[in-house]
């Protein structure tokens, strides 16, 4: 029998160590960005925090208006010659500056109306409010002679039970200083109040 000798598609391992085949990676070497431009990105947001904060605090904002005592003086109604109301009030009105600049207001104008009907108004002198202070503005209102014809029977039913719902509109005209610069506003708040009143009649 003869026997075949098969060849092996395989090399031997190479004596020496040193000869073996050897793969090499290479890494790029990492460069950290220079300080000058790390320095700019905090400067630029720094910037933007700051001019976020000033327009903040210096934009302005309306001026905040309470109705902060209405005292009924008197009410009396007046059934000759024809039926009439005569009404007076005192009022205290507390205007808040919230801003962080001076308030001068022109006038501040109080009316008062009964289910939606204006009554009657009053209109007190104006004056300045220093920056993230607040002010009392004292008014009376007498309203003589109104014609209570449409709403007799309303009335009549909140005097039979000792409370009259009014409702006053308070409007600020002004101007806010900041710096050299005026800038004008004009606020408009509205309440309803439930007074308990004692009232009279007269012929």
């Amino acid at each position: 029998m003869t026997s075949k000798t098969s060849s092996v598609p395989y090399t031997s391992l190479p004596s020496h160590p040193d000869s073996y085949p050897q793969n090499v990676i290479v890494l790029s070497y990492y460069h950290r960005p220079p300080n000058h431009i790390l320095r700019r990105c905090l400067l630029f947001t720094t910037a933007i925090l700051l001019l976020s904060a000033a327009a903040y605090l210096l934009y302005p904002s309306d001026p905040a208006i309470q109705l902060s005592r209405i005292k009924l003086n008197h009410i009396r109604v007046n059934s000759s010659p024809e039926l009439t109301l005569d009404v007076s009030f005192s009022l205290t009105i507390k205007v808040e500056n919230r801003d962080f600049f001076s308030l001068d207001y022109d006038s501040l104008v109080v009316s008062v109306g009964y289910r939606g009907r204006e009554l009657g108004f009053v209109n007190s002198k104006g004056g300045k409010i220093r920056a993230r202070r607040s002010s009392y503005v004292d008014a009376r209102l007498d309203l003589n002679g109104l014609e209570v014809i449409k709403d007799v029977f309303y009335l009549i039913q909140d005097l039979a039970r000792g409370v009259i719902i009014f409702d006053t509109d308070t409007q600020v005209k002004g101007d806010l200083g900041l710096l050299l610069f005026k800038i004008p506003i004009n606020v408009s708040h509205f309440f309803l109040i439930l007074i308990s009143s004692s009232c009279c009649f007269s012929k």
